[in-house]
C-alpha cells in the first residue's frame, strides 16, 4: 500500500501551513491540507478571526483524527489514536483561555478494558511452544496488536495458561529480535518505564531515550509513565532520578517538562499571547548576548504542539529565520537536541519521526536497539506509522521498509520489516 505525504499533517493532523501553501496538494479523496478557514495557521501562522472555527480544528473526516472531535481531544506525540469514550463535541463550550481541557490518556495508559484476545494469546504460544520457536509464526502473532490486545494477551498468558509472555520470550528468542518482541509485550507504557529505567542507571543517560519517552508527549500520558516508572523500578522516582542524572539547565528543563503542566491541545491560540511569546523567545535568544536558557525552556515545555507552531510561524514572519536555526544557533549538546525534538515534533510529526528512524540507520552501524524502540512506539497507531513511511518516502527518497531491511539481519530483520508494514 503506498501513502501519500502532504507535509505537516502527520499524525494527529498539526495546523499544516498557510492555506494553499502546502508543497504536497492533496489528491481528491486523500487526506490533505485543511480546507480555508479550518485547521491550519492563515497568513502569518496566527489563529483565525472571531467567529471561525479554532485554530487547529480538524475538518470532519480528517485522516489521523476522530471526526467531529475537538483538535487536543487525542493525545499528541506518542499518542496512539483517540480514546475511545472522549467528550462528545461542543459538550464543554469554548475552552477557557488558558490550560485548556485535559485530553484523555493514549490507549494503553489509562484504563485497560477486557477483551478476548485468546486467539492471539494461543497463536504466540504455540509458536513459541515445543523444540525451537516459529519466528514467522510468533511475529505475526505479536505485531499486529493495538495496545490493548497486546495488554490482554499479557493477561491471557497468566491467566488462562498459567505462564509468562515476557519469560517465554525471553527463553525463546535473543538479541534486539528479543528486545522488539518483549517491546510490544509489555504495551507501549510498561515499555516507555523500562526504557527510561535503562536510559537512566548505569554510566551516563542515553539521551536519546529520555527525549524519546518524554519529551512531546501529553500530560495524561506523562503522568502515567511517571506512576509506571515507579512500579517497574520498585519505588523509584523518575523525577528525582532524572534530576540526579542530568546536569545544569537541561535539568531544569525535563523538570520542567515532568512536571506534566502543558497547556493542552484544547487551549485557544490567542494571537497576543504567540507575539509575547515570540518576542520573548527574541529577547532571551538573538537579543542579548547569552541566552537566557529558563525562558526558552519555560516556554517550550508550557506551551501546546498547537501554540509551538503558531509561535514558530510567529517568528519566521516577524524576523526572518527559523526558530530552529535560533536553537541551533544559540544552544548545544542535549539542551539543543531536547528544544529541536520539541519544535520539530510539534511542527511536523510524520517527517520528525521519519527523521528519527534515519538518524538510527545513517553513518557506520545501525542503532539496532533504538531502530526498534522507535519502530514499536510508532506501529501502535497505524496512521502513524503511515504517515511517517509517506514522510520517509518523500524526504529520503526510498521506501522504509527496503530501508530497514538493508540495515538488518535474521530474525531481527523480519520483525523490523514486519514493524513498518503493519500499516
Amino acid at each position: 500500500m503506498s501513502h501519500q505525504y502532504y507535509g505537516n499533517q502527520g499524525y494527529p493532523p498539526p495546523q499544516g501551513p498557510p492555506p494553499g501553501q502546502s508543497p504536497y496538494p492533496p489528491q481528491q479523496g486523500q487526506y490533505g491540507g485543511p480546507p480555508p478557514g479550518q485547521y491550519g495557521a492563515p497568513q502569518g501562522g496566527y489563529p483565525p478571526p472571531p467567529g471561525a472555527p479554532p485554530y487547529g480544528h480538524p475538518p470532519a473526516g480528517q485522516y489521523g483524527a476522530p471526526q467531529q472531535q475537538p483538535y487536543g481531544g487525542a493525545p499528541q506525540h506518542g499518542g496512539y489514536g483517540a480514546p475511545p469514550g472522549g467528550p462528545p463535541p461542543g459538550s464543554y463550550g469554548q475552552p477557557p483561555a488558558g490550560a485548556g481541557f485535559p485530553a484523555q490518556p493514549s490507549p494503553g495508559y489509562g484504563q485497560i478494558p477486557s477483551i478476548d484476545c485468546s486467539y492471539q494469546a494461543n497463536e504466540a504460544r504455540a509458536a513459541m511452544k515445543g523444540f525451537g520457536t516459529d519466528e514467522k509464526r510468533l511475529i505475526a502473532a505479536l505485531v499486529p496488536l493495538d495496545p490493548i490486545q497486546a495488554l490482554n494477551v499479557n493477561g491471557f498468558f497468566k491467566k488462562n495458561l498459567r505462564r509468562d509472555l515476557e519469560k517465554d520470550i525471553k527463553d525463546e528468542t535473543s538479541g534486539y529480535f528479543e528486545e522488539g518482541l518483549l517491546a510490544i509485550a509489555r504495551g507501549p507504557l510498561e515499555s516507555d518505564a523500562y526504557n527510561l529505567e535503562i536510559a537512566i542507571k548505569g554510566l551516563g543517560t542515553k539521551e536519546s531515550v529520555l527525549n524519546d519517552v518524554v519529551l512531546g508527549r501529553s500530560n495524561a500520558d506523562l503522568n502515567a509513565i511517571k506512576q509506571a516508572y515507579t512500579k517497574v523500578t520498585k519505588g523509584r522516582n523518575l523525577e528525582a532520578d532524572v534530576k540526579g542524572d542530568l546536569s545544569l539547565k537541561t535539568e531544569r528543563l525535563f523538570t520542567m517538562v515532568l512536571a506534566a503542566r502543558r497547556n493542552e491541545e484544547s487551549a485557544p491560540v490567542i494571537p497576543q499571547q504567540i507575539d509575547q511569546d515570540v518576542q520573548e523567545l527574541y529577547r532571551a535568544t538573538e537579543g542579548q548576548r547569552g541566552a537566557d536558557q529558563i525562558t526558552v525552556c519555560s516556554i517550550f515545555s508550557s506551551r501546546s504542539d498547537g501554540q509551538l507552531r503558531a509561535i514558530s510561524q510567529g517568528y519566521k514572519q516577524k524576523y526572518h529565520r527559523s526558530l530552529e536555526e535560533v536553537i541551533k544557533k544559540e544552544f548545544s549538546g542535549h539542551m539543543e537536541d531536547a528544544l529541536l525534538f520539541m519544535l520539530n515534533a510539534a511542527s511536523d510529526r510524520a517527517k520528525h519521526d521519519a527523521d528519527l528512524l534515519e538518524a538510527t540507520m545513517k553513518g557506520m552501524g545501525t542503532k539496532d536497539s533504538l531502530l526498534v524502540q522507535r519502530l514499536v512506539r510508532i506501529h501502535w497507531d497505524k496512521q502513524r506509522m503511515a504517515q511517517a513511511k509517506a514522510a520517509y518516502k518523500h524526504f529520503y527518497k526510498q521506501d522504509l521498509a527496503r530501508r530497514v531491511e538493508g540495515e538488518t539481519s535474521g530474525d531481527f530483520k523480519k520483525l523490523v520489516v514486519a514493524l513498518v508494514n503493519s500499516a
